[in-house]
Protein backbone atom coordinates (compact mmCIF):
# COMPACT_ATOMS: atom_id res chain seq x y z
CA UNK A 1 0.00 0.00 0.00
CA UNK A 2 2.91 2.37 0.71
CA UNK A 3 4.30 1.68 -2.76
CA UNK A 4 0.94 2.39 -4.40
CA UNK A 5 0.41 5.61 -2.43
CA UNK A 6 3.92 6.79 -3.32
CA UNK A 7 2.96 6.94 -7.03
CA UNK A 8 0.09 9.43 -7.54
CA UNK A 9 -0.04 8.72 -11.27
CA UNK A 10 -0.23 4.95 -10.76
CA UNK A 11 2.26 2.09 -10.61
CA UNK A 12 2.45 -1.10 -12.66
CA UNK A 13 1.82 -4.44 -10.97
CA UNK A 14 5.23 -5.79 -12.00
CA UNK A 15 6.92 -2.79 -10.34
CA UNK A 16 5.06 -3.45 -7.08
CA UNK A 17 6.18 -7.09 -7.08
CA UNK A 18 9.77 -6.15 -7.93
CA UNK A 19 10.03 -3.52 -5.17
CA UNK A 20 8.56 -5.84 -2.54
CA UNK A 21 10.91 -8.65 -3.56
CA UNK A 22 13.94 -6.36 -3.44
CA UNK A 23 12.94 -5.20 0.05
CA UNK A 24 12.18 -8.72 1.32
CA UNK A 25 14.29 -11.14 -0.76
CA UNK A 26 13.62 -13.96 1.69
CA UNK A 27 9.95 -14.06 0.68
CA UNK A 28 9.37 -16.34 -2.35
CA UNK A 29 8.21 -14.40 -5.41
CA UNK A 30 5.11 -16.60 -5.80
CA UNK A 31 4.11 -15.80 -2.21
CA UNK A 32 4.27 -12.10 -3.01
CA UNK A 33 2.09 -12.61 -6.09
CA UNK A 34 -0.40 -14.63 -4.06
CA UNK A 35 -0.85 -11.86 -1.49
CA UNK A 36 -0.88 -8.86 -3.79
CA UNK A 37 -2.67 -9.72 -7.05
CA UNK A 38 -6.20 -8.83 -5.82
CA UNK A 39 -5.60 -5.88 -3.49
CA UNK A 40 -8.17 -3.86 -5.45
CA UNK A 41 -10.80 -6.49 -4.61
CA UNK A 42 -9.84 -6.83 -0.94
CA UNK A 43 -9.52 -3.06 -0.40
CA UNK A 44 -11.81 -1.41 -3.01
CA UNK A 45 -11.94 1.81 -0.99
CA UNK A 46 -8.15 2.14 -1.02
CA UNK A 47 -6.99 0.76 -4.37
CA UNK A 48 -8.38 0.83 -7.90
CA UNK A 49 -7.14 -0.03 -11.38
CA UNK A 50 -7.42 2.81 -13.93
CA UNK A 51 -6.10 0.45 -16.63
CA UNK A 52 -4.88 -3.10 -17.08
CA UNK A 53 -1.85 -3.81 -14.92
CA UNK A 54 -1.85 -0.30 -13.40
CA UNK A 55 -2.77 0.31 -9.77
CA UNK A 56 -3.53 3.61 -8.08
CA UNK A 57 -4.42 4.74 -4.58
CA UNK A 58 -8.10 5.66 -4.35
CA UNK A 59 -7.21 9.02 -2.83
CA UNK A 60 -5.78 10.06 -6.22
CA UNK A 61 -8.70 8.77 -8.27
CA UNK A 62 -10.78 11.95 -8.15
CA UNK A 63 -7.86 14.10 -9.32
CA UNK A 64 -7.00 11.68 -12.10
CA UNK A 65 -10.55 11.46 -13.44
CA UNK A 66 -11.53 15.13 -13.37
CA UNK A 67 -12.36 16.36 -16.89
CA UNK A 68 -9.91 18.62 -18.62
CA UNK A 69 -10.96 22.29 -18.92
CA UNK A 70 -11.65 21.96 -22.65
CA UNK A 71 -14.18 19.20 -21.97
CA UNK A 72 -15.98 21.33 -19.40
CA UNK A 73 -16.11 24.28 -21.79
CA UNK A 74 -17.44 22.04 -24.53
CA UNK A 75 -20.19 20.66 -22.30
CA UNK A 76 -21.25 24.18 -21.30
CA UNK A 77 -21.40 25.19 -24.94
CA UNK A 78 -23.44 22.11 -25.83
CA UNK A 79 -25.89 22.81 -23.02
CA UNK A 80 -26.41 26.36 -24.31
CA UNK A 81 -27.19 24.97 -27.76
CA UNK A 82 -29.71 22.49 -26.37
CA UNK A 83 -27.92 19.38 -27.60
CA UNK A 84 -29.29 17.33 -24.71
CA UNK A 85 -32.80 17.85 -26.13
CA UNK A 86 -31.92 15.31 -28.83
CA UNK A 87 -30.65 12.55 -26.50
CA UNK A 88 -34.01 11.03 -25.60
CA UNK A 89 -35.40 11.19 -29.18
CA UNK A 90 -32.27 9.46 -30.47
CA UNK A 91 -32.36 6.85 -27.69
CA UNK A 92 -35.94 6.02 -28.71
CA UNK A 93 -35.03 5.91 -32.41
CA UNK A 94 -32.03 3.65 -31.77
CA UNK A 95 -34.30 1.21 -29.94
CA UNK A 96 -37.59 1.35 -31.83
CA UNK A 97 -36.66 2.18 -35.44
CA UNK A 98 -33.07 1.11 -35.97
CA UNK A 99 -33.66 -1.79 -33.52
CA UNK A 100 -30.02 -1.88 -32.50
CA UNK A 101 -30.95 -2.08 -28.80
CA UNK A 102 -33.56 -3.59 -26.54
CA UNK A 103 -33.00 -0.84 -23.95
CA UNK A 104 -31.44 2.62 -24.18
CA UNK A 105 -30.75 5.50 -21.80
CA UNK A 106 -29.54 9.07 -22.29
CA UNK A 107 -26.32 9.96 -20.45
CA UNK A 108 -24.19 12.88 -21.63
CA UNK A 109 -22.27 15.15 -19.28
CA UNK A 110 -19.43 13.51 -17.37
CA UNK A 111 -21.21 10.44 -16.04
CA UNK A 112 -18.20 8.17 -16.64
CA UNK A 113 -15.99 10.67 -14.79
CA UNK A 114 -12.90 10.51 -16.97
CA UNK A 115 -11.26 12.49 -19.76
CA UNK A 116 -12.14 9.86 -22.38
CA UNK A 117 -15.71 11.12 -22.36
CA UNK A 118 -19.19 9.75 -21.73
CA UNK A 119 -21.56 8.59 -24.49
CA UNK A 120 -24.59 10.81 -25.01
CA UNK A 121 -26.70 7.69 -25.44
CA UNK A 122 -25.90 4.12 -24.45
CA UNK A 123 -27.91 0.96 -24.91
CA UNK A 124 -27.85 -2.80 -24.68
CA UNK A 125 -29.09 -5.49 -27.01
CA UNK A 126 -30.21 -8.62 -25.19
CA UNK A 127 -31.79 -11.79 -26.62
CA UNK A 128 -35.54 -12.27 -26.41
CA UNK A 129 -36.95 -15.11 -24.38
CA UNK A 130 -38.47 -16.52 -27.56
CA UNK A 131 -35.13 -16.69 -29.38
CA UNK A 132 -34.06 -20.27 -30.04
CA UNK A 133 -30.39 -19.29 -30.27
CA UNK A 134 -29.47 -16.79 -27.57
CA UNK A 135 -27.04 -14.12 -28.74
CA UNK A 136 -24.69 -12.55 -26.16
CA UNK A 137 -25.45 -9.10 -24.75
CA UNK A 138 -24.10 -6.20 -26.82
CA UNK A 139 -23.30 -2.62 -25.77
CA UNK A 140 -24.09 0.22 -28.18
CA UNK A 141 -22.83 3.80 -27.64
CA UNK A 142 -23.43 7.03 -29.51
CA UNK A 143 -21.97 10.54 -29.60
CA UNK A 144 -24.32 13.30 -30.83
CA UNK A 145 -23.20 16.74 -31.99
CA UNK A 146 -25.12 19.81 -33.10
CA UNK A 147 -21.99 21.98 -33.26
CA UNK A 148 -20.73 21.45 -36.83
CA UNK A 149 -17.28 22.78 -35.91
CA UNK A 150 -16.73 19.86 -33.48
CA UNK A 151 -17.37 16.91 -35.78
CA UNK A 152 -13.80 15.61 -35.64
CA UNK A 153 -13.99 15.73 -31.83
CA UNK A 154 -17.22 13.75 -31.93
CA UNK A 155 -15.65 11.17 -34.25
CA UNK A 156 -12.68 10.75 -31.90
CA UNK A 157 -15.05 10.20 -28.98
CA UNK A 158 -17.08 7.65 -30.94
CA UNK A 159 -13.86 5.78 -31.68
CA UNK A 160 -12.93 5.86 -27.99
CA UNK A 161 -16.29 4.30 -27.08
CA UNK A 162 -15.31 1.18 -29.05
CA UNK A 163 -13.10 0.41 -26.06
CA UNK A 164 -16.20 -0.76 -24.16
CA UNK A 165 -18.90 -0.99 -26.85
CA UNK A 166 -19.70 -3.62 -29.47
CA UNK A 167 -21.02 -0.88 -31.78
CA UNK A 168 -20.41 2.87 -31.76
CA UNK A 169 -22.21 5.68 -33.60
CA UNK A 170 -21.60 9.34 -34.39
CA UNK A 171 -24.74 11.45 -34.93
CA UNK A 172 -24.24 14.74 -36.79
CA UNK A 173 -26.37 17.51 -38.36
CA UNK A 174 -27.65 16.79 -41.84
CA UNK A 175 -26.68 20.32 -42.96
CA UNK A 176 -22.99 19.78 -42.18
CA UNK A 177 -20.71 20.56 -45.11
CA UNK A 178 -20.66 17.96 -47.88
CA UNK A 179 -16.90 17.69 -47.49
CA UNK A 180 -17.18 16.89 -43.76
CA UNK A 181 -19.92 14.33 -44.34
CA UNK A 182 -17.94 12.70 -47.14
CA UNK A 183 -14.79 12.46 -45.01
CA UNK A 184 -16.70 11.04 -42.05
CA UNK A 185 -18.45 8.56 -44.33
CA UNK A 186 -15.10 7.16 -45.44
CA UNK A 187 -13.61 7.21 -41.94
CA UNK A 188 -16.64 5.50 -40.44
CA UNK A 189 -16.62 2.74 -43.06
CA UNK A 190 -12.89 2.27 -42.59
CA UNK A 191 -12.95 2.11 -38.78
CA UNK A 192 -16.35 0.50 -38.28
CA UNK A 193 -18.08 3.47 -36.64
CA UNK A 194 -21.74 4.09 -37.50
CA UNK A 195 -22.76 7.42 -39.04
CA UNK A 196 -26.22 8.95 -38.61
CA UNK A 197 -27.52 12.29 -39.94
CA UNK A 198 -30.34 14.31 -38.39
CA UNK A 199 -32.20 17.60 -38.41
CA UNK A 200 -30.39 19.59 -35.71
CA UNK A 201 -32.87 22.45 -35.73
CA UNK A 202 -35.89 20.54 -34.40
CA UNK A 203 -35.79 18.25 -31.35
CA UNK A 204 -39.42 17.31 -31.99
CA UNK A 205 -38.74 16.14 -35.57
CA UNK A 206 -35.04 15.20 -35.74
CA UNK A 207 -35.59 12.79 -38.67
CA UNK A 208 -32.64 10.53 -37.91
CA UNK A 209 -31.24 8.81 -40.99
CA UNK A 210 -28.60 6.09 -41.01
CA UNK A 211 -25.72 6.65 -43.43
CA UNK A 212 -23.32 3.94 -42.21
CA UNK A 213 -24.30 1.10 -39.89
CA UNK A 214 -21.87 0.53 -37.02
CA UNK A 215 -19.78 -2.62 -37.44
CA UNK A 216 -19.76 -5.10 -34.56
CA UNK A 217 -16.46 -5.84 -32.87
CA UNK A 218 -15.30 -7.30 -29.56
CA UNK A 219 -14.55 -4.59 -26.95
CA UNK A 220 -12.10 -5.01 -24.09
CA UNK A 221 -14.03 -6.72 -21.28
CA UNK A 222 -11.95 -4.98 -18.61
CA UNK A 223 -13.33 -1.61 -19.73
CA UNK A 224 -16.80 -3.02 -20.44
CA UNK A 225 -17.16 -4.08 -16.82
CA UNK A 226 -15.51 -0.94 -15.50
CA UNK A 227 -17.94 1.42 -17.24
CA UNK A 228 -21.08 -0.71 -17.06
CA UNK A 229 -20.82 -0.70 -13.26
CA UNK A 230 -21.57 3.04 -13.42
CA UNK A 231 -24.89 2.51 -15.23
CA UNK A 232 -25.76 -0.99 -14.05
CA UNK A 233 -28.98 -0.11 -12.22
CA UNK A 234 -30.38 1.97 -15.08
CA UNK A 235 -29.32 -0.16 -18.00
CA UNK A 236 -29.54 -3.72 -16.72
CA UNK A 237 -32.47 -3.60 -14.30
Amino acid sequence: MEIIRSEPSGVRYSTIISRIHSEFPEIPINTIHGNVWNLDVIYPSKVYKPARGVWMAAEFQEKETQPEPVIVEEEIKEAALGEDQFYEPFADWLKNELEECTKTIALGGNRFRDKWGTPDVIGIREPNRSDIIKAPTEIVSAELKIDKSSLIVAFGQACAYKLFSHRSYIVIPRDSSEEDIARLDVLCRTLGVGLILFNASSPSTPQFEIRVRGAKHDPDMFYVNRYMKLVEKELFS
